[in-house]
């Protein structure tokens, strides 16, 4: 990847991230859903790749993302043996492949995978930095340059989805959070492509959605909706209907919250 994925700096979570990556601490990133983690750990990757570029560093492996689910296993992401041919053959599973070749490994929505398998990451997580492969008896030793990233939303789970203390006190966290109207519209403007002040409007249409928080709308409105609804604008959509496909209809079924989500998009476009 020659260039940067786009990521606009909310604070100085771009500073405490590469310190943290430089001490060889693991990150933990809070935030809620589409608020740009993902994007954080794709620039934050692309930028510490850059940092070692004269070490002939292949840039190609410098980011590799599992995206948690309720069935992913602890061999899921250690490995195991499959057939090839008349012979087993052992295969790394993705957290393996980062610990042996010094990638970022980015654990997305963790707390979505079974308890068990977030408790291969302890030894990885302190001054050990050993991940033990008990089906083949190694004690693999984390490569200098790998980086364990893990995030959740932590507005969203229940008490049974939640990270277990023994797992959060072992992570540097950064919180993540929607960003003001200004800054959003910058963004939505860049990402969709749209002039500044349509971006503006999309801006302030998710900030009063947020704010419907304490009426029973819960979940609000993501920084990637807002972009989607820029994204169809772009390409000749009604700023209307882009709204009703990319938010009314794709934040909730209820009839009444979408009657409640109109009223506020026909409040703020023109």
């Amino acid at each position: 990847m020659s260039e940067a994925p786009w990521y606009l700096p909310i604070g100085d979570e771009i500073a405490l991230f590469e310190a943290a990556a430089h001490a060889r601490l693991p990150v933990l990133l809070k935030g809620p859903t589409g608020c740009g983690k993902t994007r954080f750990v794709e620039h934050m990757a692309w930028r510490l790749g850059q940092a070692r570029n004269g070490a002939g560093r292949n840039q190609a492996h410098d980011l590799i993302t599992v995206a948690c689910h309720e069935d992913l296993t602890a061999t899921d992401l250690i490995g195991r043996y499959l057939l090839s041919g008349e012979q087993t053959v052992w295969v790394d599973g993705p957290l393996t492949r980062a610990v042996r070749q010094g990638s970022i490994c980015y654990l997305d929505e963790v707390v979505e995978a079974r308890k068990d398998t977030t408790v291969v990451l302890h030894a990885l997580t302190d001054h050990r930095r050993l991940l033990p492969i008990d089906k083949t008896g190694e004690l693999l030793q984390a490569h200098p340059d790998f980086l364990l990233v893990i995030s959740y939303n932590p507005g969203y789970q229940s008490l049974q989805k939640d990270l277990k203390p023994s797992t959060r006190q072992r992570f540097v966290s950064l919180d993540f959070d929607y960003p003001d109207v200004d800054t959003e519209a910058r963004i939505i403007a860049h990402e969709g492509g749209v002039p500044l002040d349509d971006a503006h409007r999309l801006a302030r249409i998710g900030e009063k959605l947020r704010n419907l928080q304490d009426q029973g709308f819960e979940d609000g409105v993501s920084t990637r909706l807002l972009v989607y609804t820029a994204q169809l604008m772009a390409r000749g959509v009604a700023a209307r209907r882009a709204c009703d496909v990319a938010i009314i209809s794709a934040v909730s079924d209820d009839a009444q919250v979408q009657e409640g989500i109109a009223a506020v998009v026909d409040v703020i476009l023109p």
